[in-house]
């Protein structure tokens, strides 16, 4: 089989949805990307790097203001209720459940001294929760452009992106870095970026998969995740428990791995070697990727994966089996995406196999009895914006 082709970006399909929830047509669509990084995981709370890139597929926000001051929130993946709750009332844990990443946005807005009036929101995706593609993100950011351009409010990308982690974290208790935002809100076609996540700030770097005969194949393995059940906030007390004992701002500040020998704990050793050595390998890609030589990235790319697994502990069986036969049938290096505990792999995989290490994959799955992964091949998109 071939794995699907990078789709194009959906119809903005909220427009009806409001129409048929609230009456009237919206003022306007928004849509925000999903992201796949490439490399650099758990380095994000760490202030370290990462190199994502935006994706085709998203999350989009029909939105009009209204004068009641209730903020109405509606999802089609969420059946047909609509969520309402006056702006003034918004605080962590009202509302809960989805609607809290659009709330959150609003809510943290409002904490930076921004006027956010009432509004009612239609939302579609043709970005799946839980897989690891950032769709919580996503959601943040459209609907926060949609707030922004509704009232008028000077509010720049990464001001944005660091509002969204403000109500990622603190809104809906994911203890979750910058990337995710930064990755939805300046994503460009055609590159990565990469981040410094200490300044906010965001390089481009060419990511052309196609040109060196090689696809960006990301599996999903519908193992589904959620960040904030606890092993993910763990990760990151363990990370400032290692900085804090090495007596640096984050891990951020060790560049030699063998500084890590002064931690007498060796579970904060085996975290702190993960994020050392990614921060390593994120600037090694980046520098592969400036020089045009993307077939070198496989075998960084699977370290990540084996440090994820072993010393940072956040794989699953089924991004572990798919990574071992996506090599076996061909890919160049593969690795888990994404926060961990379910979601999907990114392999880098040779066009002429691609063919090959999807039919392996799916195998796999069927022989383990799994749900069928859902194998497409990515470009990097551009990122969030208005639609219309």
């Amino acid at each position: 089989m071939r794995p699907q082709a990078d789709p194009a970006p959906a119809d903005p399909a909220p427009a009806d949805l409001f129409a048929d929830r609230y009456g009237p047509r919206p003022e306007g669509v928004w849509g925000a990307p999903g992201r796949v990084n490439l490399i650099g995981e758990h380095t994000d709370y760490n202030e370290g790097f990462a190199l994502p890139f935006a994706i085709s597929a998203g999350v989009y926000v029909a939105a009009a203001a209204r004068d009641d001051g209730i903020l109405a929130l509606t999802s089609r993946q969420q059946g047909s209720a609509v969520v309402e709750v006056p702006v003034a009332a918004l605080a962590p844990g009202v509302p809960g459940g989805w609607a809290a990443y659009p709330a959150g946005v609003a809510w943290a807005l409002q904490s930076a001294g921004h006027r956010v009036g009432g509004a009612s929101m239609a939302i579609d995706a043709d970005l799946p929760a839980g897989a690891g593609l950032s769709s919580s993100a996503a959601l943040e950011c459209a609907a926060g452009l949609a707030l922004a351009d509704l009232y008028e409010l000077t509010v720049s990308r990464p001001e944005l992106a660091a509002l969204g982690r403000h109500a990622e974290n603190d809104f809906v208790g994911a203890p979750t870095g910058l990337m995710d935002q930064l990755a939805v809100l300046l994503g460009q076609a055609g590159h990565a970026l990469l981040l410094d996540c200490r300044e906010g700030t965001a390089a481009p770097v060419p990511l052309d998969a196609a040109a060196a005969d090689l696809e960006l194949m990301v599996i999903d393995t519908r193992a589904q995740h959620e960040l904030s059940d606890g092993g993910y906030g763990a990760r990151r007390s363990s990370c400032e428990a290692a900085a804090l004992a090495l007596g640096v701002r984050s891990l951020r500040d060790i560049a030699d791995p063998e500084a890590l020998g002064r931690l007498a704990d060796p579970l904060l050793m085996r975290r702190a070697r993960h994020v050392v050595t990614e921060n390593r390998r994120v600037l090694q890609t980046a520098e592969l990727l400036r020089a045009g030589e993307l077939h070198r990235v496989g075998p960084l790319l699977t370290d990540s994966h084996e440090s994820l697994r072993d010393d940072f502990e956040v794989s699953w069986p089924e991004a572990n089996s798919t990574v071992e036969a996506a090599l076996g049938a061909g890919a160049c290096g593969a690795r888990m995406t994404g926060g961990g505990f379910g979601g999907s792999v990114i392999a880098l995989v040779p066009a002429e196999v691609s063919a090959d290490v999807a039919d392996t994959v799916t195998a796999v799955f069927a022989r383990n009895r799994w749900s069928p992964p859902v194998i497409t091949s990515r470009i990097p998109a551009p990122g969030a914006r208005r639609l219309g």
